[in-house]
């Protein structure tokens, strides 16, 4: 997994790029297909903004989260993308077979 990680009016420090490194890491624990993160973070007045998007097989996924402090946009932003990730995982899976496609010999 790529991860591209740039700061719009925000200097991007180690311990915030071990933070989304480490919220990350749980989407690719899920689906090991991820190719490449762009993930921008963003300081608009007292706003805090977080957005990725995220290339997978097929398609791009985006999502983007806004909160008071950073940690907590990106926390919300890893939730969401998480889910949108499993949701792409689903469509990945066999829905015809009962046994989700792995086929079993059956002793006689």
């Amino acid at each position: 997994m790529n991860l591209n990680l740039t700061g719009h009016h925000l200097e991007i420090t180690p311990a915030l790029r071990d933070y989304v490194q480490s919220k990350l890491e749980r989407i690719t624990n899920h689906f090991d297909h991820v190719i490449d993160v762009k993930v921008t973070l963003t300081v608009e007045k007292l706003i805090q903004k977080a957005e990725a998007t995220i290339h997978v097989p097929g398609n791009d996924l985006h999502a983007e989260c806004s909160s008071a402090d950073m940690y907590s946009a990106i926390d919300l932003l890893a939730d969401k993308l998480d889910r949108q990730v499993l949701k792409v995982k689903e469509k990945f899976a066999d829905h015809h077979r009962a046994d989700g496609g792995v086929k079993h010999q059956v002793a006689e």
